[in-house]
């Protein structure tokens, strides 16, 4: 028996979901249009976070099982390597990006939320 992604508690993750797009999306947005030459990388990751958190939030809000799966392993795979890289190499991570020091400027957020995705979509078969 399946249960719907999106329901219940899931709801909740698709409204964090959903506010991290706004709030990833809007930093990229402002970062690339006045100081894109300063950190070009950083703020094109913080982009590319942004996508893939709109990715989840309509994956999950259409309980799109698979999409949801592929996207969180993104995700965590973004946070750990963005975040090992940021702390090992800091001159290439002028500025921070929503996964640097594993999204410590998202209060750990960002570390967090897949583990959190991945547990729910394995509970939710």
């Amino acid at each position: 028996m399946t249960t719907a992604i999106g329901a219940g508690p899931g709801r909740a993750l698709i409204a964090v979901y959903g506010l991290f797009s706004l709030a990833a999306g809007s930093r990229a947005a402002v970062q690339i249009a006045t100081r894109f030459g300063e950190a070009p990388l950083a703020y094109s990751l913080s982009a590319f976070a942004a996508a893939v958190y709109i990715l989840l939030t309509v994956a999950l809000w259409r309980g799109a099982r698979r999409l949801a799966l592929v996207a969180l392993g993104i995700e965590l795979a973004g946070v750990l390597i963005i975040g090992t890289l940021s702390l090992l190499d800091q001159a290439a991570f002028p500025d921070e990006t929503v996964w640097s020091a594993y999204g410590k400027g998202y209060l750990f957020i960002p570390l967090v939320l897949p583990l959190v995705g991945l547990f729910w979509l394995r509970r939710r078969r």
